[in-house]
């Protein structure tokens, strides 16, 4: 990475159907824009997510 180049990292945002993806989707309704870096997916509950799928996230490039 050069001076000129700044770093954008790639966040993907497990967010419960019943909390947090509510909100992410009224923040969207205002207009309110994520960074371009950013990727919510909608789960049935954030608790269910596995390691798995997060590491499977990492090994494809995510950031955070």
């Amino acid at each position: 990475m050069n001076a000129e180049e700044t770093f954008e990292p790639k966040i993907l945002a497990f967010c419960c159907r019943h909390c947090a993806y509510a909100a992410a989707d009224l923040a969207g309704g205002m207009r309110i824009q994520y960074p371009p870096g950013v990727r919510v997916v909608e789960v049935p509950c954030s608790g269910r997510v596995e390691v798995t799928e997060v590491l499977h996230a990492f090994e494809h490039g995510i950031d955070g």
